[in-house]
């Protein structure tokens, strides 16, 4: 910080202090609407919901589904008329939370809840309760009725969210909807997505939005505009994920040997002698290692080596392109991921895990051939590659929202990147008690063993003082080691990794018993608190859960059809009220508890009361025995890329006040250290005689420390703005084409956009055939025969005089009239409908071609550099000539298609519609494949259609079906030539 800015803050106080000013007033004018709500029955606030939507619609004039969002002014006149509403319904929401929850929102809650509502983010202490927060900005917004979606990074917070806080929604008449209930693309989505609320992942809304843009009929949609979002652990979905985009992808015909017979070949490799830039020292190995920036790539030796052991002539000839790509991707899966840190394999599949939560990413796969080349390297069987049909970036797909917001305990660091891409403010909102833990200077020793083993120390010290300890891991194989040395010092402890996740909750909820040790992966994105003493919540929703087990067997079991739907309804109540109802026992309001029992029909839950209460009493004593020898203790054993990682793993202690304490125990070895100067301090240590095991402590290595984390952030920064730049071009062509789907997806009749792309055809194919002043009639008559056209010279003649324009319009009405004739031919609305089939499937199947052609541009792109040239430049030239090429063989082959179709009349009764995108689909993300057609898509009765002259087996069937010629009418007209054979 410079000395302007420390002055500049003396003066006129930090940000944070400034946002403090202006939410205070919000949340105490809150307060003063308390005692006013207080009074209301449950009838009376549950009807403030219809006397604020009225409010609203009475403001803006119209029904909120009628307003035009993409208007400024719009925008601003909803917004003013929520901001005017905003602390009365705080105030109800704020009620609301107390008679069904029991949980009260703080005044700085309730600050937070402005910040979302005013589209920010809000950063915001590990317990301080952000879920609870959400509700406000929620509710809020969910009174326009244009829907609210509250994203989340896994579908088990999204549940868990949602059902803690469904009985505030259900008493104030908002409706709720969870995606993880229902299948992709099916009309319970569509009907979840109509509600006031969704919850979700990042991963599901992304997916419903390119399958939307898949889809052949308007009301195969799910998704409603787009309006507002809430992003819970902002930091780590539009920052953390923001690198890797959502794809559905279909199969791609690969050589799957070639992956093994360059495998075979990377062992041979040596790698080369690099200098302090990472140069390479000629003659000294076959490739250069970067491990900074995790790249690898071969040297001159190394190439003339893989060209003789692969026996290739030239591996960067025309023909070996692809070889040198899948050798540079074995380079990788060799020398730059590392099994048990970048990924694991289970049961002999390649498993991604997330270098930010330590969780298995399911589903996703890296992408140009990299996975399979790790398959390879792994020895497990190797999956087809595929090819693109539709992608999006986080980063794109969020900015679509009119108004979006966040919350996350780290955000400060990233905010100049929240702001540059995504124009969102980071507000850091003050703790509801003043933060008490310790945070104690790293502790760094020369090697890693000698780090490790002070480490064991140190906690077999405070497990034997009955401290509980969280120690974080940056990868599952350290886990996996430190685990090994603590139960060699008979350390008892617990183990949270991406291979036992399905344990995480029981785990946390006892982490933070007295001596409890507990050794997890990075603690980003759990969305669980460790409660000293543990978590009697967790506790006791556990044993609710006991009834739920032996309900599920019992309905099961069940053969009487009544008997088993009245168990499956029990079931579902216990599953959404158990928090609730949990939470109004362990803060003493049992009848309230008791009351939502018998409400919902679900009496077995008041015979664990007497349990819960003892689990909460147990609780309680091992909390003061707990905070008596200093809370819990957070140990990192290393320092991970981004200094928030490391905050949030700071930021499980210290909760709500409670005392804590954190350290790190970090060694020279480690990647961080090591590859920003760890090898020449160590080198100093052993000048200087100094031991393995002695403890090296400067401030000067501290700062040195957090300079390499920044250095890695900014550059991390870098790439994803790179990658946004890229995407940006990307995003841009596909706004066109979708934009052009959903013209044709909801409009009754686009035959004057067809009658436009007609002309603009004409005018494009007369300037191809003449040569700037005269016209062979031949060709005309040549063109008009490839759509099926009769037309005679005189006719050509008599329409080319006059010159190129008057022969351009003359030709474009001889087309025009010939297409409108056709839908004259037949029941016009079939005709619509056919013609609109045929636009989609000549979009789809030409957009999937564009999208595999830019991945390729892509690829290769960076070679420019080498020529000077700036690839991001090239990339944009090239990828806007070839988008214009792509819509041009769209506009051509639509006209073709449109001209040679003759319907037979009455032999129908419907036209089947299929996407060009049906079968063999999958889905790269945190989801699994999306079924091989999509659901909820009728099948009706082909549609008859004739070819008024000669179609290759391999062209388009012009029926519109997205098939070839051979698989659909073709297939048709060939078995009624077998059959008549036959007879």
């Amino acid at each position: 910080m410079g000395a302007m800015d420390i002055v500049f803050k003396l003066i006129f106080g930090s940000k944070s202090q400034n946002d403090e000013k202006i939410l205070k007033p919000i949340a105490e004018k809150t307060l003063s609407f308390e005692e006013e709500i207080k009074k209301l029955s449950n009838e009376e606030l549950a009807n403030k919901t219809k006397e604020f939507r009225e409010r609203v619609e009475k403001y803006i004039g119209c029904k909120t589904e009628e307003l035009d969002l993409s208007a400024e002014e719009n925008n601003k006149k909803l917004q003013a008329v929520l901001d005017e509403i905003l602390p009365e319904a705080f105030a109800v929401v704020r009620e609301a939370s107390i008679r069904t929850t029991g949980m009260r929102h703080f005044d700085v809650q309730v600050m937070g809840g402005v910040v979302l509502h005013q589209g920010r983010i809000a950063e915001m202490k590990t317990g301080e309760g952000k879920t609870l927060v959400a509700t406000l900005a929620v509710y809020l917004n969910a009174l326009t009725g244009l829907g609210v979606h509250v994203v989340t990074v896994n579908n088990y917070l999204a549940k868990r969210d949602a059902e803690w806080m469904m009985p505030i929604y259900s008493m104030l008449g908002i409706s709720v909807g969870i995606l993880d209930d229902t299948k992709p693309h099916s009309p319970e989505r569509r009907e979840v997505y109509a509600r006031d609320v969704v919850y979700g992942t990042n991963n599901e809304f992304g997916f419903d939005y390119l399958r939307d843009n898949m889809v052949i009929r308007k009301e195969d949609k799910v998704q409603r505009k787009f309006y507002y979002a809430i992003v819970d652990e902002v930091d780590s979905i539009l920052i953390d994920e923001a690198r890797t985009p959502l794809i559905i992808s279909g199969p791609a015909e690969k050589n799957i040997k070639m992956y093994y017979e360059i495998d075979r070949i990377i062992p041979m490799l040596k790698q080369a002698e690099t200098d302090e830039r990472m140069r390479e020292v000629a003659g000294t190995g076959d490739y250069v290692l970067d491990e900074k920036d995790k790249n690898v790539y071969l040297t001159e030796e190394g190439v003339h080596k893989v060209e003789k052991l692969l026996n290739v002539e030239n591996l960067y000839g025309a023909q070996s392109s692809t070889i040198v790509h899948h050798v540079n991707q074995a380079l990788k899966a060799h020398k730059v991921f590392k099994r048990d840190v970048d990924y694991m394999v289970t049961d002999g599949q390649v498993l991604i895990v997330d270098e930010f939560t330590g969780r298995v990413l399911e589903g996703r796969r890296y992408s140009d051939g990299l996975h399979q080349a790790i398959e390879a390297k792994e020895k497990v069987a190797i999956q087809n590659e595929s090819q693109t049909y539709a992608t999006i970036t986080f980063q794109n797909y969020f900015r679509m929202y009119p108004k979006l917001s966040g919350m996350t305990g780290t955000a400060e660091t990233e905010a100049e990147e929240f702001y540059k891409i995504y124009k969102l403010d980071v507000a850091v909102i003050p703790t509801n008690k003043p933060v008490a833990r310790e945070d104690l200077s790293d502790k760094i020793y020369r090697t890693k063993k000698a780090k490790f083993e002070a480490l064991a120390k140190y906690i077999k010290t405070l497990q034997d003082e009955g401290k509980p300890v969280l120690v974080g891991t940056v990868s599952v194989e350290m886990n996996e080691e430190l685990s090994k040395i603590f139960r060699r010092y008979k350390i008892s402890h617990e183990v949270l990794n991406a291979k036992n996740h399905s344990r995480e909750a029981s785990i946390i909820a006892q982490a933070g018993e007295p001596g409890a040790v507990t050794l997890a992966t990075n603690m980003a994105g759990r969305g669980t608190d460790i409660v000293l003493g543990g978590n009697p919540v967790a506790k006791g929703v556990n044993e609710i859960e006991q009834i739920l087990v032996l309900m599920r067997d019992k309905a099961f079991k069940e053969r009487d059809p009544y008997k088993k739907e009245e168990l499956a309804k029990k079931v579902k109540s216990i599953d959404l009220y158990k928090e609730a109802f949990v939470r109004l026992v362990i803060s003493g309001k049992i009848e309230e508890a008791k009351e939502i029992a018998e409400k919902n029909n679900i009496l077995e839950m008041i015979e664990k009361i007497d349990r819960i209460i003892q689990i909460n009493e147990k609780s309680k004593t091992d909390k003061e025995k707990v905070i008596s020898v200093g809370g819990l203790h957070v140990i990192g054993s290393e320092r991970h890329e981004a200094r928030r990682i490391d905050n949030q793993l700071r930021g499980r202690s210290g909760r709500q006040g409670d005392p804590g304490l954190s350290v790190f125990y970090l060694s020279l070895e480690d990647d961080l250290m090591r590859l920003f100067g760890g090898e020449r301090v160590s080198s100093m240590m052993l000048a200087m005689g100094m031991g393995e095991e002695e403890e090296l402590g400067h401030k000067w290595l501290n700062k040195s420390i957090e300079n390499a984390q920044r250095k890695v952030e900014g550059r991390n920064f870098d790439i994803r703005k790179h990658l946004l730049e890229y995407d940006d071009v990307m995003n841009q062509q596909r706004m066109a084409i979708y934009s052009e789907r959903d013209y044709i997806l909801y409009s009754e009749n686009i035959s004057q956009r067809i009658e436009e792309i007609i002309s603009d055809v004409a005018d494009s194919t007369i300037k191809n055939i003449s040569d700037g002043k005269n016209i062979n009639p031949i060709e005309i008559i040549k063109w008009f025969n490839s759509y099926s056209i009769g037309i005679d010279e005189e006719a050509v003649s008599k329409a080319i005089e006059g010159g190129i324009d008057n022969a351009t319009k003359n030709i474009t009405n001889l087309l025009i009239e010939t297409y409108r004739k056709k839908a004259t031919l037949v029941d016009e609305k079939v005709f619509r409908e056919v013609e609109k089939n045929i636009f989609l499937s000549v979009i789809d199947n030409r957009w999937k071609d564009h999208l595999f052609s830019m991945d390729g541009l892509r690829e290769g792109i960076g070679l420019r550099g080498y020529a000077e040239k700036n690839p991001l430049t090239e990339y944009k030239l090239e990828g806007y000539k070839m988008f214009v090429s792509t819509m041009n063989t769209i506009y051509n082959e639509l006209v073709n298609l449109i001209m040679r179709v003759r319907i037979v009349p009455n032999s129908f009764n419907a036209v089947e519609r299929e996407s060009a995108f049906d079968g063999g689909v999958e889905e790269k993300g945190n989801v699994s494949a999306m079924d091989n057609n999509m659901q909820g898509k009728p099948k009706m009765g082909h549609a008859q259609v004739k070819m008024t002259n000669k179609i290759g087996r391999n062209d388009p069937c012009p029926c519109g079906s997205g098939k070839k010629y051979k698989y659909c009418h073709g297939r048709d007209i060939r078995d009624s030539k077998d059959n008549s054979g036959a007879a």
